[in-house]
Parts: structure tokens; sequence; C-alpha cells
């Protein structure tokens, strides 16, 4: 037994977790709630990491999600610097890496996700940067001096961005993606290949349908050596190659679990006191009719507002369709649905691969909608998503501006 009893355990101090203990103390204004962080920072969000911080629009405090002073005042009990190492379902607590046992009547996971590492010689070096959290934003920056050189490894989101955020800083940048174009699983072909040409215009070399096979550290530099022969010297070496969910704790203790931890339609895991939010929780998709994960902030957002309700007693189903964002140099989005470069694709262009809608097609049914350069027109999309039913070009032509 512990003196560290909680009626409120969340685990996980990103946005998800941090959302849920705004949203329980709002039905629950007198009991106690505990957060519990890994890092030393307080939640804050991530999408500056690797856009508006990099443009000097926002600074590191304006990226908060709240003060101390509102934790404070609201009784809510942050633990930062620690991280949760076991789970006692029967005994209701976890335990953290130093030993101290925290109990629970209600549990939320909120623990995101981590970087997926390089499995090659050097990819463990020190120095590395596996781009994900505020410290990897902070070591980059202090780097990332006028004319330094860096090597980006990954075409998905981060690399792309993060390639464009150092170029735009006076980095000599490479990008190396094993796709034929940045952002290939989303972006259909002619769009994908204009997207790249956006790049190199501006002065990045990609290297396309290669990868790196070993990074050695030299004095000076870094040296990457890639599958198709090149021998890429640098000053940086930045890798964004996707993320796993971070949950080897929880699975190992019995959850169940698959590609993150599987949670009904109120976000509750296998067992009822214990909910999951965000990039961990694979949920079911109410309008797509399917079982996902979704690594993006809107939904990491609102599934902390479901889960912090339903824990404090709201029994709220999570039937929210989330959109997510992002911005490649002057290539800005935002999507919301199944956005898959595999599905048919429509694109109604206002000028082409500049602004206009690229529609997502299955069976004649919209299943995605992503809106380049066009604002303020998710609920629209969301909208003839939800609709369903056959549609042709002709109604999709202009149905969203």
């Amino acid at each position: 037994m512990t003196d560290n009893k909680y009626k409120y355990v969340i685990v996980g101090a990103g946005l998800a977790g941090a959302t849920a203990v705004e949203n329980i103390r709002k039905l629950d204004p007198d009991v106690s709630i505990l957060l519990i962080g890994r890092e030393k920072h307080l939640p804050y969000h991530r999408p500056p990491l690797s856009k508006k911080l990099w443009a000097g629009k926002v600074t590191v405090g304006d990226i908060k999600i709240q003060a101390q002073d509102f934790y404070d005042a609201n009784n809510i009990i942050v633990e930062l610097n620690t991280e949760i190492a076991a789970l006692d379902i029967p005994g209701k607590a976890v335990t953290s890496i130093a030993n101290v046992d925290y109990e629970y009547e209600k549990l939320l996971i909120a623990t995101g996700a981590v970087p997926r590492k390089l499995e090659i010689p050097g990819g463990n070096l020190s120095g590395v940067v596996y781009y994900r959290d505020l410290d990897d934003f902070i070591r980059l920056r202090q780097a990332a001096v006028v004319n330094s050189t860096a090597v980006v490894i990954g075409g998905g989101y981060i690399g792309p961005e993060i390639a464009a955020s150092l170029h735009e800083n006076g980095v000599d940048v490479t990008l190396v993606i094993r796709g034929k174009y940045p952002a290939k699983k989303i972006l259909p072909k002619t769009v994908g290949f204009a997207l790249s040409y956006k790049y190199t215009n501006r002065g990045i070399k990609i290297l396309t349908d290669d990868e790196p096979v070993s990074i050695e550290k030299t004095d000076e530099n870094y040296i990457t050596a890639t599958k198709n022969g090149a021998h890429l010297t640098s000053d940086i070496v930045v890798v964004g190659v996707g993320v796993l969910p971070d949950v080897p704790w929880a699975q190992k203790m019995g959850l169940e679990f698959d590609n993150g931890l599987l949670v009904n339609e109120f976000l509750q895991t296998s067992v009822p006191d214990i909910y999951a939010a965000g990039d961990i929780a694979n949920y079911p998709d109410k309008t797509l009719g399917f079982r996902r994960r979704v690594e993006h902030w809107d939904n990491a957002f609102h599934q902390g507002i479901t889960a912090g309700k339903n824990m404090a007693g709201a029994n709220e189903s999570y039937d929210y369709l989330p959109y997510f964002f992002s911005d490649f140099f002057d290539f800005g989005f935002e999507a919301v649905g199944e956005v898959d470069s595999r599905l048919e694709t429509y694109t109604d262009w206002q000028e082409e691969n500049v602004k206009g809608v690229i529609y997502y097609l299955k069976n004649n049914q919209v299943r995605g909608v992503m809106m380049v350069n066009i604002w303020s027109q998710v609920d629209a999309a969301r909208e003839i998503i939800r609709k369903g039913g056959k549609i042709t070009v002709g109604d999709l032509r202009g149905a969203i501006k």
C-alpha cells in the first residue's frame, strides 16, 4: 500500500493527458488528480516544434497548454521527470522506475508515441536527433546555424517539415526518403512530384528511393551512407521515420493491444477503469467504419476531452472525426477522414498543385478530403464524408471552395 492515493491518475503529460485533467476538474471539482509526465516540461503543444517555433512566430513559453498557476489553482498534482515502469491491475496502482507506487480509482494512459529508431550501424549515435519533443527542438535549434549542413531522413510528415524549417533558417539540407516524393502515403503522384519540385527548386537536395545503411561520427561531423551509394557529410542528422505507441508496461501487464491499446467508444481499455487517449489509442471510428490509431493534435485534444469527461462519469461516445494539418513550405493543408494515396483520388484545383481540394474515394464514396491552401472548411469536408452514398465527379466539382 502507498500514501500516494488519487481518484484520478493520468500517465502522460501531453495534450491528451493535460486536456483530460482540465475536463475531469470541470465535472469533479474537489477530488485528487495526479498528472505524471516523463519530460521535465509542463504539457505543451507539439505542432510548433517543426513549424512556428522555427519561424519565430511563437516562443517556447507560448506553447505551454497551461501554466503552473493553473495546476496549483485547481489542486492538480504534477509529477514531471517521472516514468512509469509497471501497472498492477488488481491492485489499481502504477509504479515508476524510481519504484514509487501511485494508486488510482480511475487511470488514463496517454503516453503518446516514441520515435521509431533506425536499426543500422550508428543509428543510436549520440547527437543523431530523433525529432519528437521540446528538448529535441532546443538542441537542434542551437545546432542549426546559418551555412551548417543537415541530413534529414524520412519522407512522411516530420522529415519534410523539419527540412523546410532548417532550410528557411539558412541550413543546407539533404532529404533522404524511401519513396519517389515526400508524403507519398497521402499525396497522389502528380501532387507529390509537384511538392518535390517545390523543395528542389528552393535548393533542398532530395535522394529518392533511398535510405541510410550506416551513420558514422567523426571529430567534426557525421557521414551517412545510403543504400544507393551516397556518402553524405553533415553537421546534423535528423531522423523522422515514424513513431510507435509508447505502452510497453501497459501491454505487458495484460491490456489488450493491437497497434495501440484497444479502446471502446468510451475510450475504455479492456479494463473498464483504465482509459487510453491520444496517439496510443486504437479506437472504433464510427464514421469510417473501422478501427484506427491517429497520431495528430486534433485527435489527442478531443480524445482528451472525452476521456476526462468519461472518467468523471459522463459516459459520452467518442464519435468525432479528427482532422490533421501540415505545412511544406507554401503547400499548407488541412485534411480529414481516410487520406490514403492508395485510394482513387479526384483533384478539384483552383490553381493546380497550389490551391484546391483532393478527394479520396472508395467505391464512389468520399472517404477523405484534403484542402490545400483552403482554410476553415473542415466541417464542410466532414459533412461530405458523413453523408456517404455514391457520388460523381460532377457532385464534387466546386463542392468546397
